[in-house]
């Protein structure tokens, strides 16, 4: 990306430690808001899987000074919809509004974050609702094998193993108090970043900010510490039985490394060729195009705080599974022994590269691309510098991180869905 068109956003904090970045744009009368607390599923107390997102499910159902029916008409009055989101470290507050409504739907975000009552009737409703949804993806071959799998890689008490929803049985458990307490417990300006981005003055964004914000108290809460994954040092399989669909999903994968490892733009690179590029890069080609074995086949890389995931995923026919794990085994020792190719790597570099002005478009884009960058510790010229670390990696690089991280031998896999095989 050229100077020219760099972000340039501004970065300040308040004394009590909440960060705010703003990006001013022209484009039209828009705001995006995104504001995450770094309060995500990590935090769930032991026995207590679920917790964080049924906070964000019932946060917004009344404040002190708030009734559920008023938060509702402060936003829908103004045509604005808030979604509150969970992943393992965050979470987040994002809408878009006009300009001019910007100050009051600041205001109403602010009371939701700093002053939920969690009312018991809203609690139960919220309950019912998380419950249904864990009982569909329990349902589902695809999440089986997705919960299935990061379960297997880092154990269910790690905090990348437990599902975000819970089960049905730790969620029927959790209380009011025990809500009540999570909150008082986790949010905290310190741990808070507002993202603004939008036809806005950053002058007049910063003393919004102070008003909602401004005389916020609540101690830092103790980082969530997240250990190792245990080594894997052997080929594994699970089978996860569901007789009574048609499809079977297959995750296969392995624990790669941290978002702020010095290798993460190789391994982004190599993930990209082996499954993104096009239509699931080389295994897309193999299984689905030129095989026909797979309703859908690519992979995945999560570089996290911690060491995250890097996996395969694939759809097929369950008379396929057997032959689509051996593709999958077949393609990654090819890439391990005989390597990428430069125009491979080149391709997907230029792809990526060329994407993010795509990626930046619009506002909401904007925001959480910044979002993301301040919680990884990234600076805030990060859009300028992105791509000279994809032009930096070479093809030694990209050829090291597919034989460090995509070891058949140490791979983890997880089938679910109508399978009679051993596993």
């Amino acid at each position: 990306m050229s100077r020219a068109a760099a972000l340039s956003p501004t970065k300040a904090a308040l004394a009590n430690g909440l960060v705010t970045i703003v990006k001013e744009t022209r484009k039209t009368p828009i705001v995006a808001v995104n504001i995450a607390v770094r309060a995500g599923s990590i935090c769930d107390a032991a026995g207590a899987m679920g917790s964080v997102n049924l906070l964000a499910r019932v946060i917004d159902r009344g404040t002190t000074a708030r009734s559920a029916a008023g938060i509702a008409e402060a936003f829908d009055g103004r045509g604005v919809s808030l979604s509150v989101a969970v992943s393992r470290h965050l979470i987040s507050f994002v809408c878009t509004c006009l300009a001019e409504d910007f100050d009051a739907i600041l205001a109403v975000i602010g009371d939701v974050i700093r002053n939920p009552i969690f009312p018991e009737a809203e609690i139960a409703t919220r309950k019912g609702e998380v419950i249904t949804a864990i009982r569909q993806d329990a349902d589902s071959p695809f999440v089986r094998a997705a919960e299935g799998l990061t379960e297997a890689l880092y154990g269910p008490a790690h905090p990348y193993g437990r599902r975000v929803k819970g089960t049905v049985e730790s969620v029927e458990a959790i209380t009011r108090d025990s809500l009540v307490r999570l909150h008082a417990e986790r949010f905290a300006p310190a741990v808070t970043t507002a993202v603004i981005v939008g036809d806005v003055q950053t002058a007049a964004v910063h003393a919004s900010i102070e008003r909602t914000f401004g005389d916020w108290r609540a101690a830092r809460p103790a980082d969530v510490a997240v250990p190792p994954a245990p080594p894997v040092r052997e080929r594994g399989t699970i089978v996860l039985p569901m007789m009574n669909k048609t499809q079977a999903d297959v995750a296969y994968g392995f624990v790669s490394i941290a978002r702020t490892d010095p290798r993460y733009y190789a391994y982004w690179l190599a993930n990209h060729v082996i499954g993104q590029y096009a239509i699931g890069g080389r295994l897309g080609d193999s299984i689905r195009e030129r095989q026909g074995m797979a309703y859908y086949a690519g992979s995945v890389f999560e570089a996290n705080v911690a060491p995250g995931p890097l996996y395969v995923r694939a759809g097929v026919n369950p008379a396929n599974v057997d032959r689509a794990i051996a593709s999958i085994d077949e393609e990654l020792v090819r890439a391990r022994t005989g390597g990428l190719a430069q125009d491979e790597l080149d391709n997907s570099r230029n792809y990526l590269i060329g994407s993010m002005p795509r990626a930046l478009e619009t506002n909401h884009g904007i925001g959480n691309f910044l979002q993301t960058n301040e919680s990884f510790g990234l600076p805030l010229d990060y859009d300028t510098q992105l791509p000279g670390h994809l032009r930096a990696v070479t093809l030694d690089a990209a050829n090291a991180a597919v034989r460090e991280a995509l070891d058949p031998g140490r791979a983890t896999i997880v089938i679910a869905g109508p399978y009679t095989g051993r596993g």
